[in-house]
């Protein structure tokens, strides 16, 4: 070997080494070994940030603010409870959720489909009376599986496109990845329907700050409006909307008071004293199409502005001994008092009358950069930053079909997938899906610059011939082997050291030695580099290979020797599956 392949080989297995140790996050470590790679003369100082101009970066970047948005949208778990309100089957819950984040995770990132069914997936457990560990990991699994079936489903198929690209000057286009990876998703869900009791059921114990937000109970105040769908229905049928996570505490009709009994009939501009999950209350508040307390907020000049954020009545506060109509909050200062929550009382009180209290936690809609100086001046502290959707305007079809046409442009061929992802993001924040505010947070940044970072590191494997190097190792290796064999050692190698790096830093690592290793055995390089996107795809065995499984692993409670339980043999069946139908689809000779 020459000094530049030792210097490479030696980057690259430290960068590995520093990787598994988990001292420093993965985006740093990946600008330290750039950095490292320009000081060493491997990587030229005029290429070393080529890698942040790549489509990947663009296309990474934009599917997550396409997946944000559908998200933010709630049409998925709309859809699930209008269609499927009374589903308590265990394997029917269970099916119905694999498919689901399955589909979605072909076209939108896997990591955002699983986020959006996750809170379909505690809702379903607490119908069944069982644990969410049941349900988490076989999804966190399922979205996996998702991804592999387009293009952009997930970060290891875009890169090797590019990768491909380079080699053969085509990249594989959007559905190139869809006979075997639906064939392989198909399979996955199939073994996870009938071996999901492998799973341990295991609790939370260790409750993050943003689940016990989110497990506080706020009331609120809304009103059916002639426009509402449930004018003329039952308390009961509104009330499925919420999963049993809602309740009503008193029905106000003119100034009567009427008791909440699930058979009353509603009538326009009633007015419903609700309880719960602000979560839960958004999903009644949505579909119903009720109108909440307070006037209409006018977002300005900046579009999208308008949120809704939770704070705590300090003990100072101005808040404290009146009521939101004796403050006129909407008047005076531009906001709306949504919701309240008083820990240890149910609140039967109007909102607009009801006198608040030190230790309240309120609810406040306004426009969002005037909030911030609103609670100062109001002697509130504003709570951990998370999303809430109550309150906050949002079309719930417009992202489906901004995400729709996105994909047929790219499927037609009309643009490029980085233009075509790109401009659907952009289409998200003009048309007011996403606010500007939320861009940013959706932006997974530390992804985006690792790919940047690693593309030029990754290159030096193939412009020092290090890669070379390695395919004639594994050419020795697979010596007589038939074709599947080969296959089969390119694919386990990928699995195996996906684990130990980003999936899709294993993809820049793997897919030049892939390519190499087909040509010198002969082959065409197609089935090979597929086999390397399959097997950064599906890192079944731990915790930390994936995102998907590292998201579920708190709320599940799992150790990190339970995805071994269900991953092991999902793992096996995945390479026993692959190898025939990737010897079918793309043929090696």
């Amino acid at each position: 070997m020459t000094t530049e392949q030792i210097l490479a080989f030696a980057v690259i297995a430290i960068m590995m080494a520093t990787f598994l140790w988990g001292r420093f996050r993965y985006d740093i470590v990946a600008c330290a070994t750039l950095l490292i790679t320009v000081a060493l003369g491997l990587v030229p100082a005029a290429d070393a940030f080529s890698g942040f101009s790549d489509d990947i970066v663009v296309i990474v970047g934009s599917a997550l603010v396409v997946s944000a948005g559908v998200a933010r949208s709630g049409i998925v778990d709309a859809a699930i409870k209008r269609f499927f309100p009374t589903l308590n089957s265990v394997r029917g819950q269970m099916l119905l959720l694999l498919v689901t984040v399955t589909v979605l995770s072909a076209f939108i990132k896997n990591i955002g489909a699983l986020a959006i069914m996750m809170p379909v997936a505690f809702q379903f457990a607490r119908r069944s009376g069982i644990q969410a560990s049941i349900f988490l990991m076989p999804m966190a699994f399922g979205a996996l599986l998702g991804g592999l079936m387009t293009q952009i489903g997930t970060s290891p198929n875009i890169v090797v496109s590019r990768l491909r690209a380079e080699i053969s000057g085509a990249p594989f286009t959007m559905f190139d990845f869809t006979p075997v990876g639906a064939t392989l998703a198909l399979a996955g869900i199939v073994f996870l329907i009938f071996f999901y009791w492998l799973v341990p059921r295991r609790e939370n114990q260790t409750p993050s700050l943003q689940e016990a937000l989110e497990s506080s109970t706020f009331s609120t105040e809304a009103t059916l409006g002639k426009q509402s769908p449930f004018v003329g229905k039952t308390l009961n049928e509104l009330l499925s909307l919420g999963a049993g996570e809602v309740i009503v505490a008193a029905i106000l009709r003119g100034h009567t008071r009427i008791s909440p009994f699930p058979d009353v009939k509603l009538k326009e501009n009633d007015a419903l004293l609700l309880e719960g999950p602000s979560e839960a209350l958004d999903g009644i508040v949505s579909r119903a199409n009720l109108s909440l307390s307070g006037g209409p907020i006018n977002s300005g000049d900046r579009s999208g502005e308008i949120t809704s954020i939770e704070a705590v009545v300090s003990r100072d506060s101005a808040l404290i001994g009146l009521s939101a109509r004796e403050l006129s909050l909407f008047n005076t200062y531009g906001v709306n008092l949504l919701a309240v929550s008083r820990q240890g009382k149910r609140i039967r009180e109007r909102l607009g009358q009801l006198t608040l209290r030190s230790g309240d936690v309120v609810l406040l809609q306004g426009q969002r950069q005037a909030l911030p100086g609103l609670l100062l001046e109001l002697g509130c502290l504003p709570l951990a930053e998370r999303e809430i959707l109550l309150g906050t305007p949002r079309n719930a079809f417009l992202p489906l079909a901004i995400l729709a046409v996105a994909m047929v442009a790219t499927a037609l061929g009309l643009a490029p997938v980085a233009v075509a992802f790109f401009a659907a993001a952009v289409a998200m924040v003009i048309l007011k899906v996403i606010p500007l505010s939320e861009i940013y947070r959706a932006i997974d940044g530390p992804i985006l610059v690792m790919l940047g970072a690693l593309i030029p590191v990754s290159e030096t494997l193939k412009t020092t011939g290090a890669s070379d190097v390695i395919a004639g190792w594994l050419e020795r290796t697979a010596e007589g082997m038939p074709a599947y064999g080969a296959l089969t050692l390119i694919l386990v190698t990928a699995m195996a050291v996906t684990p130990f790096l980003n999936n899709a830093a294993t993809v820049l690592v793997m897919a030049p030695i892939a390519a190499s290793f087909a040509t010198g055995l002969g082959y065409r390089p197609d089935a090979f580099l597929m086999a390397v996107a399959i097997g950064a795809g599906c890192d079944f065995l731990t915790p930390i290979g994936h995102q998907c499984n590292t998201l579920v692993m708190g709320p599940g409670g799992y150790r990190f020797g339970d995805y071994a339980r269900l991953g092991l043999p999902l793992s096996i069946l995945i390479v026993v599956v692959s190898i025939p139908v990737l010897l079918l689809v793309w043929p090696v000779t």
